[in-house]
């Protein structure tokens, strides 16, 4: 796989010089099925969605070069096998635990309606570029942080970077928050804030009952779940592996396991001008995988403090670099990747 690694590495080396070696991508905007499709040579990348029965904007379904699909399908679709934990786990997304006081993570349509009043959503608002490119594509939204009443506390504006060869797919998220409604105060919580939620094959292995989908979609409770097909770790920029990640520092961080026999990795990186860099990690082995730079608290056991705040009218803005590697990259190769994007602006 060290070779695959290097070749990965070339690849991002020469993009400028030598643009040939990524594949086209295409977006296409549906807004009546509330979504814009990204595919790569005519073959599916990811799509940008906002149905009505989700409280974010996500990406769902994410697709490896190889074509084996990384992310959960659990809410959106069935998947026999799949657990049915977590129903604001969908895809990849940003969002966070304690924003005034209002918890925009885990809220859901599982939320019974008389505890409604204690979460946010965030409401698509706008496609403002959707383009397609011989290299790249490129995808800019505007959304809002609402309150229950609807009245908005954060304007979010993202911009999104597709970019894909044979062994690597690429997502860079940049997204700007501004406070709208008032000063805004992310109180340090251990729920946040880019996450993406794999499938099963990218869990790690552990022992004890579940609740697992049929092919029906029907939720049953297993004792004893088959775990042939989890493999799955995490090694973080500190040589950290397994569990040991959560709740610890790291510049980049990846997951790696197989599908379908072939190695996959999913790797975030951070970026220097993050508020709180490098960030703590709220990466389960459930597969929850996320980098969680507001959350200092409760992810260092009280050593760290953060309570990041914004003034009315002040903004900041947050960039996170997601690979998908057809293989699995090493240490070195993603040192030097991570340094590679801590350059760009």
């Amino acid at each position: 796989m060290k070779l695959i690694a290097i070749v990965c590495l070339t690849i991002l080396s020469v993009m400028q010089s030598k643009s040939q070696e990524w594949q086209p991508v295409s977006l296409n905007v549906n807004t009546i099925e509330k979504q814009v499709e990204v595919s790569v040579s005519g073959q599916p990348f990811t799509a940008y969605i906002w149905p009505e029965t989700l409280k974010k904007p996500v990406l769902w379904p994410v697709v490896a070069p190889g074509g084996q699909t990384v992310t959960r399908a659990f809410p959106m679709a069935v998947k026999a096998g799949e657990r049915a934990d977590h129903p604001h786990h969908v895809g990849i997304w940003l969002n966070f635990g304690d924003v005034n006081g209002l918890d925009f993570w885990n809220n859901s349509e599982a939320i019974p309606k008389e505890n409604a009043g204690r979460y946010g959503t965030i409401r698509h608002q706008s496609i403002d570029r959707a383009e397609s490119g011989s290299d790249r594509g490129q995808l800019e939204t505007t959304a809002f942080w609402e309150r229950p009443d609807g009245t908005r506390l954060l304007q979010e504006k993202t911009s999104y970077t597709f970019r894909a060869s044979e062994s690597v797919r690429i997502i860079d998220r940049v997204t700007t928050l501004k406070a709208v409604g008032g000063d805004v105060l992310f109180r340090d919580n251990k729920e946040g804030m880019f996450a993406i939620r794999v499938t099963t094959e990218l869990e790690l292995p552990a022992e004890g009952a579940v609740e697992l989908t049929d092919a029906q979609g029907i939720v049953t409770r297993v004792e004893k779940p088959d775990l042939s097909k989890v493999t799955g770790d995490y090694l973080s920029s500190e040589g950290l592996t397994g569990d040991a990640v959560w709740g610890t520092r790291a510049t980049w961080m990846r997951l790696a396991g197989k599908m379908n026999g072939e190695e996959v990795s999913v790797v975030i990186l951070d970026h220097p001008v993050n508020p709180g860099y490098p960030t703590y990690w709220h990466a389960r082995g459930y597969g929850l995988f996320a980098a969680n730079t507001l959350g200092q608290k409760p992810l260092s056991g009280g050593k760290d403090e953060l309570n990041f705040s914004l003034k009315n009218g002040e903004s900041v803005t947050f960039r996170y670099r997601l690979m998908i590697f057809r293989g699995t990259p090493d240490a070195g190769t993603l040192h030097q990747l991570a340094e590679e994007w801590g350059r760009s602006k």
